[in-house]
Order: C-alpha cells, then sequence, then structure tokens
C-alpha cells in the first residue's frame, strides 16, 4: 500500500482528450490516474522518443559502437567500420523485417504443427471444421482431390506446407497464387522466397557487421523474407486456422469495454493464437464450471476478446470484443476484470503491473512469453482444456473476492465482421455464380474508384483511433472500398463504420454498391495475420480480368497509420514487393532525401512493385492514396468513367455540418 501511494503521488497526469479518442479508454484513464495507476499513455508522455534512433541512424549490430550518426547531416560521416547511413539504415530495416517475418512464421508454423497432429488422430480436442476449404486450398496447390479420401488429401497439404517453412531451394507452395506477372519480377530480381528459415537465417547474416554494404542488394533479401510472411507463414497460418476453425462469414457482434458484465465472472483472451481461444470456448460452456461460477455468486461466465486473437473468434464466433492494444491495460482498470489470459505478440510487460494493482488474474500460456510477476500455465495441444479450464476456475476464485469498486464503461458498439476472400467471393456473385467480377466491374465502371486496406496497430504516439477513423471516412466518402485487420478493424467498428447502415458515409458509387450488396463499406477481414486474404483478394482481382495483369497495375493502396510493431514494418514491405503503394504514419525510420529513402519511396515502383508514402495526417494519407487510386485508373484507361471530384476541406466542413 506504501508503495502503491508513492506511485499515485509521483504519476504524471495526462491530457486524455490529446491521447484517444476512445471514450471508454479515456474513462479508464481517468480512474487510472485517480487511483495512481500508471498506463502505457502515461509512459510514453514521460518517455522521449530518441531522435537517431527513430530515424534508424544509429547502428549497435557490433562492438566497436555503438555508431551515431547526425539525421540532419546523414553523411557528414560514417560508422566505425565505414558503414554509410545507407547501409545503417537498410540493415536496421531489413533486422526488422527479419523479426516481423519470425513472428508470424512462427505463428504460422504452431497452426500447422496442430493441424499435423489432428490429420494423424493425435489431437482429440481440434477438427477439421472446414474441409471443403482444406479440399480447395490442396487444388490451388496442385494436389490431386478428386476420388481421394479427406485423410490423404490432408496428409498431403500438410507435407506441402511445410515447404513454406523449411525448403531450402525452388520457391514457396502459395507462390502459385501470384499472378504471373508479379512473379515475373520477383523472379528477375530472385525475391521468390524459398522457405521462410531460409530467408530470414540469411537476411539476420545479411545485416550483421561486414556483410551487405549495398542497400539496393540488401532490398532484395529484406522482400523475400517480408514475401516469406505474406504469401508464407501468414498466408498458411490464415489458412490453417480457417481448416481447423471455420472459415468467418459474417457476423454481428459487440465491440468496447461495455461488453463486461458486473455480474459475471469475466475472462479475457489477448494475444495471437486462436487455438487457446478456442479451447476456453469449450471451457466457458462446461456444466460443471458454469455450475461453479453461479456457485460463486456468478450469474454465468463472460468471455471476451482482445487483439488479434479476440478478432479470430469475432469474425468465427461473435464473441463480444473489449478493445485495441492501447486499450489493453486499460480494461483492467475496470476492476471487473477476473482473469487475463495472453499468448504471444503485443503484449504489454505493463499488464502485470496493472493486473496486480486490480487484483486481477494474468496467465501466460505459451513458452514463448512469461511476464515477471504472472502466473505460467503451460498451453499444451494435446490436453489444451487443462490450461483453458484453470484459467476459468483461478477467475471463479478471484470473482468471489472481489474486494475493489467496479466501473465498467456503458459503452457497446455493434458491427458486422468476418469478410473471408471465399465470403466476399460468394457476397458479390452468389451461390452459383460467386466471382469477383462485380467487384471488377464496379471499380470500371467507376462507382467504386478503388479498394483501399487500412490495417495494424494503435500508437501511444499519436491519438489513439482518430487517424484511423478520419482516414477511413474520408476514403469512403470517395469511394474507396475500405478492408481491414488487426486494431484497426476495432478502432473502426467503436466509430460504427462496421455497419451496412453507415453506408450513408460513403460516396454515391460506393453507397450504391453497398446497399445493393447490403454490406458495411469497410470489411473486416481479421487479425493481423490475416493480411494475406488481401493479397488473395489482390491477386484475384487480377485473374479476374480488366483491371490489369499484376497487382501492380490494381486501383489499390494500403495504409498502417498508427503502426508501432516490427510486424507492420515486414506486413508493409511484402505488400509493397507485392505491387502496392503502402504509407505509414506515426513515425517512419528512414532520413528522408538519402539514397535508402529514394529506393523505398520510388525505385521500388520503377522495377516494377510498389513504393512507399509516409504521412501523419489522415486527410494527407487518404488524398496520397485517393491520388495514387486515380493514377492507377488513368493508366488503366478507366479514369472517365467517372467525375473525378476529391473532397476537400470545405466540403468536408459542409458534410460534417449537414
Amino acid at each position: 500500500m506504501e508503495e502503491k501511494e508513492k506511485k499515485k503521488v509521483e504519476l504524471k497526469t495526462i491530457n486524455i482528450k490529446d491521447v484517444t479518442t476512445c471514450d471508454a479508454t479515456a474513462q479508464m484513464l481517468r480512474k487510472a490516474e485517480r487511483d495512481g495507476v500508471e498506463t502505457a499513455f502515461h509512459r510514453a508522455a514521460n518517455m522521449k522518443a530518441c531522435p537517431i534512433g527513430a530515424d534508424s541512424a544509429c547502428c549497435k549490430h557490433c562492438f566497436m559502437g555503438p555508431c551515431r550518426l547526425n539525421p540532419k547531416d546523414p553523411y557528414s560521416k560514417v560508422g566505425v567500420c565505414g558503414a554509410t547511413i545507407d547501409t545503417i539504415m537498410s540493415r536496421n530495416f531489413g533486422r526488422m523485417v527479419a523479426a516481423g517475418s519470425a513472428a508470424h512464421t512462427d505463428h504460422g508454423m504452431v497452426m500447422l504443427e496442430i493441424f499435423k497432429e489432428v490429420v494423424h488422430g493425435r489431437s482429440k480436442d481440434y477438427s477439421i471444421k472446414d474441409p471443403q476449404k482444406l479440399e480447395d486450398v490442396a487444388k490451388e496447390i496442385g494436389i490431386e482431390t478428386e476420388g481421394r479420401e479427406l485423410k490423404e488429401i490432408a496428409l498431403d497439404l500438410c507435407e506441402e506446407l511445410e515447404r513454406t517453412y523449411t525448403q531450402v531451394e525452388g520457391e514457396i507452395p502459395f507462390a502459385k497464387r501470384v499472378p504471373e506477372k508479379t512473379l515475373e519480377v520477383w523472379r528477375k530480381y530472385n525475391m521468390v522466397p524459398r522457405g521462410a528459415m531460409r530467408e530470414i537465417m540469411e537476411l539476420v547474416h545479411r545485416t550483421a557487421m561486414g556483410m551487405d554494404q549495398d542497400h539496393e542488394n540488401l532490398i532484395h533479401q529484406c522482400s523475400r523474407a517480408a514475401l516469406a510472411d505474406g504469401w508464407g507463414g501468414s498466408m498458411v497460418a490464415t489458412e490453417i486456422s480457417d481448416i481447423l476453425f471455420g472459415t468467418p462469414t459474417p457476423v454481428r457482434a459487440e465491440v468496447n469495454m461495455g461488453c463486461l458484465k458486473e455480474d459475471q465472472v469475466n475472462i479475457i483472451i489477448h494475444g495471437h493464437e486462436p487455438n487457446l481461444f478456442d479451447s476456453i470456448i469449450g471451457s466457458v460452456n462446461d456444466p460443471s464450471l458454469i455450475q461453479a461460477a453461479k456457485d460463486a455468486g456468478a450469474n454465468g461466465l463472460n468471455l471476451v476478446g482482445m487483439c488479434c486473437s479476440g478478432l479470430e473468434m469475432l469474425c468465427r464466433h461473435g464473441i463480444p470484443h473489449a478493445g485495441n492494444f492501447m486499450s489493453t491495460e486499460a480494461i483492467l482498470v475496470t476492476g471487473a476484470v477476473d482473469a487475463m489470459g495472453v499468448d504471444v505478440q503485443c503484449i504489454k510487460q505493463g499488464l502485470a503491473e496493472v493486473a496486480k494493482c486490480y487484483g486481477t488474474k494474468l496467465f501466460t500460456t505459451n513458452p514463448r512469453v512469461h511476464i515477471e510477476g504472472a502466473e505460467h500455465i503451460e498451453f499444451e495441444e494435446h490436453n489444451p482444456r487443462a490450461c483453458t479450464d484453470s484459467i476459468v476456475e483461478n477467475a471463479i476464485v478471484r470473482f468471489k473476492n472481489r474486494n475493489m469498486p467496479i466501473e465498467i464503461p456503458n459503452i457497446k458498439n455493434e458491427g458486422v465482421h468476418g469478410f473471408s476472400h471465399e465470403y466476399i467471393n460468394y457476397m458479390l456473385g452468389g451461390t452459383f455464380r460467386s466471382s469477383y467480377t462485380p467487384l471488377n466491374d464496379n471499380i470500371i465502371n467507376g462507382r467504386i474508384r478503388g479498394v483501399a486496406g487500412v490495417v495494424g496497430c494503435t500508437n501511444p504516439r499519436v491519438k489513439q483511433d482518430y487517424v484511423h477513423v478520419e482516414l477511413v471516412k474520408e476514403l469512403i466518402r470517395n469511394d474507396v472500398l475500405v478492408v481491414q485487420t488487426g486494431c484497426s478493424q476495432i478502432s473502426l467498428a467503436k466509430a460504427g463504420l462496421c455497419t451496412p447502415e453507415a453506408a450513408h458515409l460513403a460516396g454515391p458509387g460506393l453507397k450504391e454498391v453497398c446497399e445493393a450488396v447490403g454490406m458495411p463499406p469497410v470489411l473486416g477481414l481479421g487479425a493481423c495475420v490475416d493480411n494475406s486474404r488481401i493479397l488473395i483478394a489482390c491477386a484475384e482481382m487480377v485473374r479476374t480480368g480488366g483491371l490489369g495483369d499484376s497487382i501492380a497495375d490494381l486501383p489499390v493502396a494500403g495504409a498502417a497509420p498508427e503502426f508501432m510493431s516490427e510486424k507492420a514494418i515486414t506486413i508493409g514491405q511484402y505488400f509493397v514487393a507485392s505491387g502496392v503503394f503502402t504509407v505509414f504514419g506515426v513515425t517512419f525510420p528512414i532520413i528522408e532525401g538519402t539514397k535508402f529513402h529514394k529506393l523505398l519511396f520510388g525505385g521500388l515502383e520503377e522495377m516494377g512493385m510498389g513504393k512507399w508514402g509516409f504521412a501523419i495526417d489522415p486527410h494527407d494519407i487518404a488524398q496520397m492514396m485517393i491520388a495514387h487510386i486515380d493514377k492507377k485508373r488513368k493508366a488503366l484507361g478507366i479514369d472517365k468513367a467517372r467525375e473525378r471530384v476529391l473532397v476537400d476541406m470545405s466540403d468536408r466542413r459542409d458534410l460534417e455540418a449537414a
């Protein structure tokens, strides 16, 4: 108590209106300050970002340094070994790509291992829930399915997809999905991934001291490792998750902290791998555990998701979702969370201290992630319920012994989520003529100007959710259809943009299409690993015809306006290498005007790929994306199909006033 009181005195308050647009998070931040509890928002306000590190102008890859170059005069000196600013930045960029690719690759390998256990009959807790998807994926990568038993096909699929990770020569299996012209560019620059382990290993080696010292050469390996994620590790993770847990179809579900229930045992699962969440669904529906909760005085068990594992189950089962990355500490401040179970990725160490302050049970479950101060309950695929039942049992004990005031924001927002590639295909063309033709036709005739992927994290260096929401509002006003993954999806759901009713915020062409189909102007595709669904959709648009021969020809653009993770850099690079103009916000770890900056922001496009963009203001990001989409429309000769009117600031004010 003494220590807590000391912290309460020392805690610096923040201007909450400046750090979040999420009313529920704001309410909890005010409570946290009253309680003397520090969150990531407070730490960000008190921790100034290193300006040299932010521009990637430092190198610590050997012990002659670390070497710091001057971002304002980057060519004035070199590192001790002679490394130039372009070598240093490209090496740092490569290490970020390697780490991000490793994260999704490891996730994909876990899903493949579970799939193998199921196929071999060694795991009884999971099963193949979408056999049609299994057959479809097998066919796509050249596995014979006609007249064969499902198990035979599945065994071959396991073996083939394993090459995604372990192969040391050749091309990864899902390279068969890539449009031929895009694949030609990759082959020209030796960028087609062999196996993810090979590519990540080589990239880390090439970024070491004394290794690759030509930024133009190094970017090829950066791209190859990134593509091993997008068209490899992530794609395998998504496809296997669909096969095992079901391919998402649209479901109406609630988001935000109002999903917590004071009279029930509240359990949150946070992380990225759907196997933990799938198992705990069984636990909270177990009659004996439900009875135990009632015996403890609760009216039931309330399971809620956060971050990407929450999105996996939001999209598949409509399980309520409490909030994105920057709300994970704030929700504990409610005092209503009885247990939080976490697995991998985007888990703040600060959760342990906040959980301790409110008596919440915090459990790590994965051998890759232990947190000092949190209890670890190992999650084992052969006996998953041992872990998830234990989480529920501990949550019930905590509910019974609650000893502090509960404050739950009375805020819930509804949205429609779960737009897998397969469902978009069906939604546009129907059961017998499922096709992307209606999408392509409406882009060609101008009702839809283009497609934008707005994805990624939330970051305390900018106002939570603001850039995502304002950017997407601007895009849909200009008839750009938006697809979403990751924390961005929850930002937009909280803003009410994931419902068919939000079509009234769209431009006239997009509104007409949304109303005809009954869809929102923003399509939520799932977790950040599910960016692979966007790649598949882009490839399908090319195959459908009328919009060019490669992904680089499409009137599409991407953005991660509040990114914070190395995974986001990898995602950005595999979209750029695939041919998509991709804009990041917050900051970008490259010095403008350097040779490496010119390569990323223009040179790659000249080589037949996409390019990077950077802006902080959401309206600037939107205009960059719209200008790129219009450039691609003009190149395709379809720019005359629509009246090209950009919404300017005065128009926006008029719309908002109306």
